[in-house]
């Protein structure tokens, strides 16, 4: 096949979404995960979920209502966790479980399952249209520009909160700012990764830049650089062997994770080596 696949209409669709969801993913992952907020983006899919069964059980576009609801878990999760001091761990696994627990009971009223919801569960090429591409550019452009404008405060409030507060940045308003951010970075990639897997793309991309750097800009590089390398690799060998994208795009990630940490091994084992062989 060869470069014939990229003349494809919705080949070069997905693969322009998935360069944009990859550089949304690994930037606002990169926050999340610094937080230890890893699996927020794993709980908000699942929100995500329930919006997408809402919609299809109304009859309404489900992006619109996963985005609706995703938001708003996203809110709302931040607002519990600040006002009744519950772990982070804990309004997680209920934000997920509520969001799973509204979808399975509107896919029960609705009949079961539908050919779309499987498409949004597991990820699909054909699902990226030219609206959901031109809708996804859009928003991964608006976001990564609020991110650059917005950099020193969402920096100072994921290392040091307090000195944030002290430095006059409004860290509550931040917080919801960045939490609101990453719900739209979930519901825009799982048309293409799918519910089930779009957490992988914002964690696994992140913890493999960090084995590397030496600082926030080097991870942010690397991390970005990782994700698209897994998106357009992940899309182009789905597409040949004729499997979801979602799960090629994360098993390739899983790969450079693993050959990351042999490479991180093998550099320690060198490094402390050294002394020996020198003594000796």
């Amino acid at each position: 096949m060869g470069f014939e696949i990229i003349s494809y209409g919705f080949m070069q669709r997905a693969l322009v979404s998935g360069i944009a969801i990859a550089l949304m993913c690994s930037v606002v992952g990169l926050f999340l995960v610094l937080r230890r907020h890893s699996l927020f983006g794993d709980a908000l899919a699942h929100s995500a979920f329930g919006g997408i069964a809402a919609g299809l059980f109304l009859g309404i576009y489900p992006m619109w209502t996963a985005f609706i609801v995703s938001i708003l878990s996203a809110l709302g999760l931040t607002k519990i966790r600040q006002r009744f001091q519950i772990s982070g761990d804990a309004t997680v696994a209920i934000l997920l479980s509520s969001g799973l627990a509204m979808g399975v009971i509107l896919i029960s009223l609705a009949g079961g399952f539908t050919v779309n919801l499987f498409s949004f569960l597991f990820g699909s090429i054909l699902l990226v249209s030219l609206e959901n591409t031109i809708l996804i550019l859009g928003l991964a452009g608006s976001i990564l520009i609020v991110i650059l404008l917005l950099y020193k405060q969402f920096v100072y409030t994921t290392f040091n909160e307090e000195q944030a507060k002290v430095s006059g940045i409004q860290v509550e308003k931040v917080s919801y700012l960045l939490v609101v951010i990453a719900g739209i970075t979930v519901v825009s990639s799982m048309q293409l990764v799918g519910i089930l897997l779009t957490s992988s793309l914002i964690v696994i991309p992140n913890v493999t830049a960090m084995l590397f750097s030496r600082g926030f800009k080097q991870t942010t590089i690397l991390s970005m650089s990782f994700a698209v390398f897994s998106a357009v690799i992940g899309i182009l060998t789905s597409y040949s062997f004729n499997i979801a994208p979602g799960g090629m795009i994360v098993l390739i990630s899983i790969i450079i994770f693993g050959v990351s940490l042999g490479l991180k091994s093998l550099r320690k084992n060198k490094f402390i080596r050294k002394p020996i062989t020198a003594r000796s």
